[in-house]
């Protein structure tokens, strides 16, 4: 369903072999929190969807882990931009802006993280419409 989703934005698109159901409950548990259910169906198909020019719209599962405890840990993060707790990122333009879901309170939407003004931008209704819109902008920054 996923993989479909993705090669109908860009035919292109690139996957690797799925996540094991204990990876995603270890997951979760490092990062204190759930992950949405599109996420989580999306990397019971595949850990992680490589784009137009090489671009990781989706990263693998343990980039996500580590990049959202990095986010959340980080001390100079801190002192540079406004907290991350509400949100579990997931992918990214190739440029420094990242996207993500937001957790409190849990919607379905997908937001984008612009790196250079700290700004938090609704980009795309659900995970679906953000693989369309990403994909198929063949790397333009697309939510601007």
């Amino acid at each position: 369903m996923w993989k479909e989703a993705a090669r109908a934005a860009w035919p292109d698109a690139e996957f690797a072999p799925p996540v094991a159901p204990g990876d995603l409950t270890d997951a979760e548990h490092r990062l204190g929190c759930g992950l949405p259910a599109e996420l989580t169906g999306l990397l019971r198909e595949t850990d992680g969807v490589v784009g137009p020019y090489g671009i990781d719209a989706v990263w693998p599962l343990e980039r996500i882990v580590e990049q959202n405890l990095r986010f959340r840990s980080d001390h100079s993060l801190a002192e540079l931009y406004m907290p991350f707790d509400a949100l579990l990122f997931f992918g990214d333009n190739g440029g420094g802006d990242q996207f993500a879901f937001v957790r409190t309170p849990p919607r379905p939407d997908v937001f984008v993280w612009e790196h250079e003004d700290d700004s938090r931008r609704w980009a795309a209704r659900d995970l679906r419409d953000y693989l369309r819109r990403c994909l198929a902008a063949d790397g333009e920054d697309w939510y601007r």
